[in-house]
């Protein structure tokens, strides 16, 4: 009933029109202040009070009217195929680690986690090192294993979290979110997934069931590298259940309303910016496919990857714009690479509009222990790169002349 009547595409193009503005303004104002004042004591008092009828904001980690506006186009988004979107809330934060650090405490103390084994790097290591000094233990499991799961589930009652990401870094492996989901809830269990790679572009895992949705808002919701954010999206029941704002206000990892301005100009390009990702990153993986010095591309958009299917069946208008691969040259060859790219910027992160390349083995993943940075999929020769939106041939070009310089793999 209460299902938005409009697109993902009109959404986000009117995203920072303000609900009200007392001078009209035709885009949401960057209200750039610490604090409110309050007409009067009594103001004040219902504020407080949690009352009606009294000031709206009093101080800018508690409340921003530009993060508010932000936070209401977020929950509008990962709910828009949902009857009863009305029911979904945001919280903007200050970074994406600011965003799962926080729900995972709220939402995991004194408990457990079971979670994927190939996570984002910061992620994977709050939870292996830090959650534990916080009373958080964490069980990483191939969630896509749904006995391993259900019986994992069933051994331990302490579990209160299950963790996935939509499409894990660097493999590109595909989370089956509906029959997770399933487990979850037959278990009382709450399912948060990172949803930063695909975006609400191409999957929202609240449609299939998740319970709670968390972005590196840096990336693809921005879109043009020019900020640090982070959200939390959910039911309200949900986020009043573990009450996650009292956690944010607390904690401190708030967005500031400059942040969320920049983040509110993003989105107008969003799905334009998803659209042309796709489009590229589908053409690029076809042709390393075919090149002689790779031996292995993982993106869910071609037809050998092992989650091909799944990704079919959940996703919306493409596969996301991050695929790796390997080089037959391995180490040597990563790094020759790296050297010799020309319009790919050497970069980390990913969700730019120019295309990032990085070599995880000699450059972000360099002081991992090499044993476990194998068993993670990382391998010597492993590539991964965050296509953007300059002309698709251009980029295939740049890797071309790149490859070219390769030292030749002898078989």
């Amino acid at each position: 009933m209460n299902k938005s009547k409009f697109s993902i595409e009109s959404e986000t193009v009117h995203a920072d029109h303000p609900k009200s503005d007392p001078f009209g303004s035709h885009v949401m104002p960057i209200y750039q202040t610490s604090t409110f004042k309050f007409d009067s004591v009594a103001d004040g008092r219902k504020f407080f009070a949690h009352e009606e009828g009294g000031a709206t904001h009093s101080y800018s980690r508690l409340g921003n009217p530009t993060v508010d506006r932000l936070e209401s186009i977020l929950a509008r988004l990962e709910g828009l195929g949902l009857p009863d979107n009305k029911e979904i809330s945001a919280l903007a934060f200050s970074s994406g680690m600011a965003a799962i650090s926080t729900a995972l405490i709220a939402m995991a103390k004194e408990g457990t986690v079971i979670a994927q084994p190939a996570l984002y790097g910061c992620t994977g290591q709050f939870l292996k090192e830090e959650a534990p000094e916080l009373g958080i233990d964490t069980h990483f499991l191939n969630l896509n294993d749904l006995d391993a799961l259900d019986k994992a589930l069933n051994d331990n009652p302490d579990v209160k979290v299950i963790y996935a990401e939509t499409i894990a870094n660097p493999t590109m492996e595909v989370s089956n979110i509906s029959a997770i989901a399933d487990l979850a809830e037959a278990y009382d269990v709450t399912f948060v997934v990172d949803n930063t790679f695909a975006t609400p572009y191409h999957l929202r895992p609240l449609e299939h069931g998740a319970d709670i949705v968390v972005h590196s808002a840096t990336k693809y919701l921005n879109g043009h590298g020019t900020l640090i954010g982070g959200a939390v999206v959910g039911r309200n029941t949900i986020f009043e259940e573990f009450n996650l704002a009292t956690y944010r206000k607390n904690l401190g990892g708030v967005m500031s309303p400059f942040e969320a301005w920049l983040l509110l100009n993003g989105l107008k390009t969003f799905s334009l910016r998803m659209e042309r990702h796709a489009e590229n990153t589908m053409k690029i993986a076809e042709y390393l496919d075919q090149h002689e010095a790779v031996s292995n591309v993982f993106y869910p958009g071609l037809h050998s990857h092992p989650d091909h299917d799944l990704a079919s069946d959940i996703f919306e208008d493409g596969y996301g714009g991050v695929l790796s691969f390997e080089l037959k040259g391995g180490f040597d060859s990563g790094v020759e690479l790296m050297e010799n790219v020309d319009l790919c910027t050497l970069a980390v992160s990913l969700g730019t509009a120019d295309t990032l390349i990085q070599h995880p083995a000699s450059m972000t993943h360099s002081v991992m222990d090499e044993e476990l940075r194998l068993q993670a999929g990382i391998t010597d020769g492993l590539v991964r790169l965050a296509v953007g939106i300059e002309k698709g041939d251009d980029i295939i070009a740049d890797l071309t002349q790149a490859l070219a310089k390769v030292e030749p793999v002898t078989i």
